[in-house]
């Protein structure tokens, strides 16, 4: 058996535990050769420790129609909002801030982001959580 060529790679972002096959994720899904009811089962096993977060996830599929399916971190949009306790980032966050994340919570997020940022360091990492921090109106206290 000849090595399995790649034909498609494309990212998602779906409810942990919780991703149903209707749009966006069926579409998105079948367009690119993808059997939706086949991922989706396996997507919310393998992401059942995570449910109540969204999740991003790299989709390889191969000329054989199979595919495989890596599990990344929340967005660091999604990792603050729940920090914060908030239900969206500010539409002006120059001029009104809508909550408030202490360092140590920037630490804890920027910990668990490290493996899927280009950071070398947990300050740097720390640097990138509080820049996102800013352009959502969430500003970083301690």
């Amino acid at each position: 058996m000849g090595k399995k060529e790649v034909v498609n790679v494309f990212k998602i972002m779906a409810p942990a535990g919780a991703a149903t096959p209707g749009p966006p994720l069926g579409p998105a899904l079948g367009g690119n050769g993808v059997n939706p009811g086949q991922f989706i089962q396996q997507f919310n096993a393998a992401t059942q420790p995570l449910k109540g977060k969204v999740v991003g996830c790299v989709i390889t599929t191969y000329s054989d129609r199979s595919f495989t399916f890596e599990i990344k971190s929340s967005p660091a949009s999604e990792l603050l909002r729940l920090a914060a306790k908030l239900e969206k980032g500010s539409g002006k966050p120059n001029s009104a801030k809508v909550g408030k994340v202490t360092k140590a919570q920037v630490k804890q997020i920027a910990e668990e982001k490290i493996k899927d940022l280009n950071a070398a360091s947990v300050e740097s990492a720390m640097r990138m959580i509080e820049g996102t921090a800013r352009s959502m109106g969430i500003t970083v206290e301690g």
